[in-house]
């Protein structure tokens, strides 16, 4: 599979600096030969499996008729779908084929704990979600067929919407732009920009890859959560400096003061933030699918890899890495955070990062880390 993004006239620099969260882009020809790894069966076959999230939609512009169904689905149910339009949608398609994943390394100029998961939609001719917006970029890779992509406007949670669908479908659509994509163009596109993309004819098959934007809220719930369930009762606002006061029902400057410093206290702490973010950002998408049911030794490991074996990163593992400001890294997978001090360690851990599969050093430095990851499921040995 190809996985070097052709920019053309454009570089990463350019598109983040005039595109990124700014305006969408076309780029023709992004992945030039691109051969999809999987196919319009097999992609059948994964929506009828249990643990794979998938939806159908029946979705006519004609009648204006819009119905979800979510799986599995029984493999009986694509030979009923008739003529009607509609779409097939199966998320995480990059934590079930190992063949797709090397894609994702096209976007190594986006940072990695950014990226949420690969979905890949089949549509019939006429097919299609409908008008609507998300809240996180995406990039659509056309793999197979054609598809019409039409744009317009930024909506948000206050817009208009169909109050017969269970997502934010746009009542009132007017497209300002539109392209016809073939196999290997991609379209972007910034957050909340409204789309619309319609299979023309049958076979129209696209991989959209996006990425995580958590809001505001899930940003402040998840940091208080974790720092309230570390805190003792005993910690308590407290004003010994006390001073009279002529307004007893005023909650004056100094006691707003007291509480920012009660905030700043954990809010102002670089690597307490990192620690929790990194934790965060890298959590799996699936929980319940991940972990390992093998523990290697040491010995066993090191046996493996003077026979050639390499490491790769296991399907739908999250992993980052920051550095710390005690000069300690750590790195964080699948939500856990893993201290390294060693320099040979600290190397490996951004090479895990960087690469989907490689040969790694081994020694008494890097043995722990590798074992960790290894036992917890993040990585794998092929």
């Amino acid at each position: 599979m190809i996985t070097e993004l052709n920019w053309g006239e454009l570089s990463p620099e350019i598109f983040l600096r005039d595109y990124w969260q700014k305006k969408p882009l076309l780029i023709r020809n992004a992945f030039p030969g691109f051969q999809p790894a999987i196919d319009a069966d097999e992609l059948a076959g994964l929506a009828c499996e249990d643990d794979i999230e998938s939806r159908l939609i029946i979705n006519d512009p004609a009648s204006g008729h819009w119905a979800l169904e979510h799986g599995p689905f029984a493999p009986e149910r694509f030979a009923e779908l008739g003529d009607a339009p509609w779409t097939l949608l199966v998320q995480a398609v990059d934590h079930w084929v190992p063949d797709v994943a090397p894609l994702l390394e096209a976007f190594n100029f986006i940072p990695q704990w950014r990226r949420d998961d690969l979905m890949i939609s089949y549509a019939s001719d006429g097919g299609g979600v409908g008008p609507h917006y998300d809240n996180y970029d995406v990039f659509l890779l056309q793999a197979e067929g054609v598809r019409r992509w039409e744009v317009g406007g930024l909506f948000g949670e206050d817009s208009p919407r169909r109050e017969d669908t269970p997502v934010m479908i746009l009542p009132e659509w007017h497209a300002e732009q539109s392209w016809e994509l073939n196999p290997g163009d991609m379209l972007y596109l910034p957050p909340r920009v409204g789309h619309n993309g319609v299979g023309v004819g049958d076979g129209c098959m696209t991989w959209s890859i996006g990425f995580r934007a958590p809001s505001h809220a899930e940003i402040l719930r998840g940091l208080t959560n974790t720092l309230c369930d570390s805190l003792s009762t005993d910690l308590r606002y407290t004003d010994a400096d006390l001073a009279l006061t002529a307004k007893p029902g005023e909650i004056d400057a100094a006691a707003i003061a007291r509480l920012s410093s009660i905030l700043q206290q954990y809010l102002g702490d670089p690597d307490r933030l990192a620690h929790w973010f990194g934790t965060f950002m890298t959590e799996p998408k699936y929980p319940e699918l991940t972990g390992s049911d093998e523990t290697l030794t040491a010995a066993e490991l090191a046996e493996a890899l003077e026979e050639g074996a390499e490491l790769v990163r296991a399907e739908g593992a999250r992993l980052a890495w920051h550095q710390n400001s005690d000069s300690s890294l750590t790195l964080f997978a699948d939500g856990q955070p893993f201290p390294v001090f060693a320099v040979a360690a600290k190397n490996l851990a951004q090479q895990l990062c960087l690469h989907h599969r490689f040969r790694p050093l081994f020694d008494d430095e890097t043995a722990p880390l590798l074992l960790a990851l290894l036992n917890q499921g993040s990585l794998y040995l092929e």
